[in-house]
């Protein structure tokens, strides 16, 4: 019985100094601290680039097919629809869209992966900063699949700037809510440079750019996020009293009584084959 004591104290030992070893290799101090919660700074609609108007005062850099999509958006949303905006149905917004930050972001940094956390239900992002290469195969998701590293700008002693690459894309996704198109074969490419504003601790900013089969070229904005200072996290629940159904890519309504009605004017019912009709 002692000997069986001492092995296990032994293994008590070993496991307690590799435990150790880990926690020193996470210096704290080499790393910026963004703890809290960030809001965006911008009012209105939340958008791609905040210094400009939504839709098309986004100034889009669209190939024409997309710029067509785009009006087909807008104008199917002036007669009621929800045009190309593909999340009133609760369905994730994706990237670049989750940047936005439509309820408030939370950054917790480890060695291997810096987390964003958005209150905004089904934003999380995860954001490699171990060193690996991209995997042969990446399953698509909505937010895609983030490898970052972290830069001494400046030559500080500490980390101040977390360079993205963002890959491996799923959708529907757009922009905003006006319907503003990434391309449908979901091949964007975003790179992001996040940092603090060096005057400022609280203000961040994410220079974030698009790459994608939509757009004529890269296109680049700038998000700024202020630390609130006493923070209150909200539940959102997406699902939770939304009035809008989709049947047969037909948007429609529930009323207040839970029936169906149209979402525009003269829109019609939805394909009733499969129920039976009520006999006159």
């Amino acid at each position: 019985m002692p000997y069986r004591m001492s092995i296990a104290a032994v293994v008590l030992v070993v496991s307690l100094c590799f435990s150790l070893a880990g926690a020193r290799a996470f210096d704290e101090a080499k790393y910026p601290d963004w703890k809290g919660q960030w809001l965006r700074t911008d009012t209105g609609i939340p958008r791609y680039d905040p210094s400009k108007p939504a839709g098309r005062g986004q100034q889009a850099p669209l190939t024409p097919e997309y710029q067509a999509i785009l009006e087909a958006s807008l104008a199917d949303q002036a007669a009621g629809g929800q045009g190309g905006d593909p999340t009133y149905t609760c369905i994730a917004p994706g990237m670049p869209r989750i940047m936005n930050d439509y309820e408030g972001a939370e950054f917790v940094i480890t060695p291997d992966a810096t987390h964003i956390l958005m209150e905004h239900i089904y934003d999380f992002r995860r954001i490699f900063t171990d060193g690996r290469d991209w995997p042969e195969d990446i399953a698509p998701t909505f937010a895609g699949y983030s490898i970052g590293k972290w830069i001494d700008e400046g030559g500080t002693g500490r980390y101040n700037v977390l360079e993205v690459e963002t890959r491996g894309f799923k959708g529907p996704r757009s922009y905003d809510n006006t319907g503003l198109p990434l391309h449908a074969d979901n091949q964007s490419i975003i790179k992001e440079r996040i940092f603090q504003d060096k005057a400022d601790p609280n203000t961040l900013y994410d220079e974030i750019t698009t790459i994608d089969h939509a757009l004529t070229r890269p296109w680049t904005a700038t998000k700024k996020y202020r630390l609130v200072q006493h923070p209150v996290w909200h539940e959102s629940i997406c699902a939770e009293n939304n009035p809008h159904v989709e049947i047969g890519r037909q948007g429609y309504m529930l009323s207040a009584d839970g029936l169906l009605m149209p979402a525009k004017k003269d829109q019609p019912p939805p394909d009733l084959r499969y129920f039976n009709r009520t006999q006159k």
